[in-house]
């Protein structure tokens, strides 16, 4: 539930202050070699620290940062999109080395990492800055929607696919102290992702989990 995520983020104000900005960016730097080229894809699949843990494991992936996307108001806090009314999703930015992984690999792996059938939030996490969608770019667009067609017409899941592709907008960062959340609290983000079930329903919609981050 929204009250488990802020329960979390309470026990750990203390630790995120110890934090400095310098090993923040250390988290961020990927030990990956890549041609240079890189690439951007925005996925929102409920806690964006999870959507955050859940790319980062991936080859060819040099980094994923939480923010908000899909609203209407400018640079909205934590807060404001939390208590709704925003139109923000909870959203994470990949970028990608498109030499080492394609962004139809990235969509297909989103669909596995999510409930699809859930337009209501994810997991223990509702309302709607917890709803899924893929939120692609004018080129992005025909892959997105492509893939979504085929999930749908799979028959793989038991109940309606309700995950929507949008067109990509404005994608404002989170607040510092959610970046890499689940390398600098990984106790407590292990404890929130395990309580909001995130991985067990995930091995019930898709009969096998690829995630557990």
């Amino acid at each position: 539930m929204k009250i488990l995520h802020t329960t979390i983020l309470s026990l750990s104000a203390l630790a995120l202050t110890a934090c400095s900005a310098a090993s923040s960016q250390e988290s961020k730097t990927s030990t990956q070699t890549y041609s240079g080229e890189t690439a951007k894809a925005v996925f929102a699949g409920g806690c964006f620290w999870c959507v955050e843990a859940d790319f980062e494991k991936l080859p060819g992936v040099i980094e994923a940062v939480s923010g908000y996307t899909g609203g209407h108001v400018e640079n909205p806090t934590y807060k404001q999109v939390t208590r709704g009314g925003t139109g923000h999703y909870e959203a994470a930015e990949i970028t990608y080395d498109p030499a080492q992984i394609s962004y139809t690999e990235l969509v297909e792996h989103f669909w596995t990492t999510i409930d699809p059938t859930d337009d209501g939030g994810q997991f223990c996490d509702r309302g709607e800055s917890y709803r899924p969608a893929i939120f692609a770019t004018e080129d992005q667009l025909e892959i997105a929607k492509a893939s979504l067609n085929k999930l749908k017409s799979s028959g793989r899941l038991a109940a309606p696919v309700k995950t929507p592709v949008l067109k990509h907008g404005t994608f404002y960062l989170a607040e510092d102290y959610h970046q890499d959340y689940y390398k600098k609290n990984p106790v407590r983000y292990k404890y929130y992702r395990n309580g909001c079930r995130r991985d067990a329903r995930i091995k019930q919609v898709w009969g096998a989990t690829k995630t557990g981050s």
